[in-house]
């Protein structure tokens, strides 16, 4: 199989991942159990809340199986996230920002939490929670502005802290986060279905636990600032508050046992292991003997480049060892969320920085092919889901003039790959399970 075929092979499997984590299909294959539990507890009606990456196909899919029983609701989506069907006018839809929040979206929350505010017993709340929640459904704490959280989510992002511990903090500053939109809601009923979007599938931490028990404390956040160095940085009024809360001056976020998650179902409609394992499934199919290595991958973006990169060229030194015509190819495929510390001035995510990283580590090296992309069609603030490389990737920069070594450390991987190609465009896929990373692994015609 040649270099591009390789390529096409790693977008075909990338591809097949997707349609396991569709959303919309997530939620028409839930979509009766939604009618069902709404008939069995005798409510009067149900109130949408869909907010995410995916908040949009989420809710057409809803929409069209459980219609008649939704008399109103908000969908808050990221920009150019929205479907082509319109939806009822019952059902409010807004664009905001990610992954720094905005003031559409701080508006699209606050009507959202007025819906459902109006709730009672009676009353069935759904939400369809996607990935990028954090950022879209926001309504800032106490004193603290929306601007000033947005600085501190900048602030975290460019830091290199990971989605947790991002959480811990968002949550604490949240008037709906860390299970806080469950004590407006209550003592209506909450029935989410989630697309989850982070490792372990933790309710808590998917889109900051809006439904769910926050296990996590203002002390938690506080550490989290002081870990990465922001005390200075940050706003007084979000230090302020994290303070008064660690000094029991300020109601923490409800825990287990509140009685409020009585008459809570949170629900994981989607997740990272259903890609994962379809990707194999695919590839086996295409011909491949194929690995799932783990669907947690975390840490800094270059660490983990270097660690698949030494688990390809093992695989493909196992393939040239290999007698005969048997066992040719492999493929390893694995899922997660890294994260960069940014420290240069360039352009890129996590997925085109692991990319580049990845191709210097095996420059030279014949019969691996690397895709890297998010699941959501976007890299961080770029317009690519990743990037595809293979051992001719840096060879070809260079010769172009180009330095892979100045671009890696600038953080300028999107305008590394701009430049010598190499960049995956996907455009907004409509669902948003954390990142794939898929090596293939062939044997060099010289090996056999």
């Amino acid at each position: 199989m040649s270099g591009t075929e390789q390529k096409d092979a790693v977008r075909d499997i990338f591809y097949a991942a997707l349609e396991a984590v569709d959303p919309y299909q997530a939620v028409k294959s839930h979509a009766e159990m939604v009618t069902s539990f709404f008939r069995s507890g005798r409510f009067h009606k149900i109130i949408l809340i869909s907010f995410g990456k995916a908040a949009y196909p989420m809710t057409r899919a809803l929409i069209d199986h459980a219609r008649d029983a939704i008399i109103s609701g908000m969908v808050i989506t990221k920009y150019g996230h929205t479907g082509r069907d319109a939806l009822p006018d019952r059902i409010v839809v807004r664009e905001a920002g990610h992954p720094v929040p905005d003031l559409k979206g701080y508006a699209a929350t606050k009507q959202a939490m007025a819906m459902v505010a109006r709730g009672d017993p009676r009353t069935l709340v759904t939400c369809l929670i996607s990935g990028g929640g954090s950022a879209l459904f926001v309504a800032p704490y106490g004193d603290v502005t929306l601007a000033e959280k947005q600085e501190v989510t900048r602030l975290l992002l460019k830091g290199g802290a990971g989605i947790n511990e991002i959480n811990a903090v968002r949550k604490h500053i949240s008037a709906v986060k860390g299970g806080r939109l469950t004590g407006l809601i209550h003592p209506g009923k909450t029935l989410s279905l989630i697309l989850s979007d982070v490792i372990g599938d933790r309710l808590d931490v998917i889109a900051s636990g809006p439904t769910a028990p926050d296990n996590t404390t203002y002390a938690d956040a506080c550490e989290v600032i002081a870990k990465y160095g922001l005390v200075e940085e940050t706003p007084r009024s979000v230090l302020t508050l994290l303070r008064r809360g660690t000094e029991g001056k300020e109601p923490e976020t409800p825990k287990e046992g509140n009685p409020i998650f009585a008459g809570v179902d949170n629900i994981i409609v989607g997740n990272n292991k259903m890609a994962t394992n379809t990707a194999k499934e695919k590839a086996e199919a295409l011909g491949y003997s194929s690995e799932v290595l783990s669907t947690e991958i975390e840490g800094e973006a270059r660490t983990v480049a270097r660690r698949l990169a030494d688990r390809a060229k093992k695989r493909l030194e196992v393939l040239r060892s290999a007698e005969g015509p048997g066992g040719r190819e492999g493929c390893l495929i694995s899922g997660g969320e890294p994260t960069v510390t940014v420290t240069g001035k360039g352009l890129g995510g996590r997925n085109t920085e692991l990319a580049l990283a990845f191709a210097m580590e095996i420059e030279g090296v014949e019969g691996i092919t690397f895709l890297s992309a998010g699941t959501d069609g976007t890299d961080g603030p770029t317009d690519a889901a990743g990037a595809i490389v293979d051992g001719s990737t840096v060879t070809r920069a260079r010769e172009l003039g180009l330095d892979p070594e100045w671009y890696l450390n600038n953080n300028d991987s999107y305008n590394f790959f701009k430049q010598s190609g190499g960049l995956f465009m996907t455009g907004p896929t409509g669902t948003n399970v954390m990142d794939l990373h898929i090596t293939l692994i062939r044997r060099p015609s010289d090996s056999l």
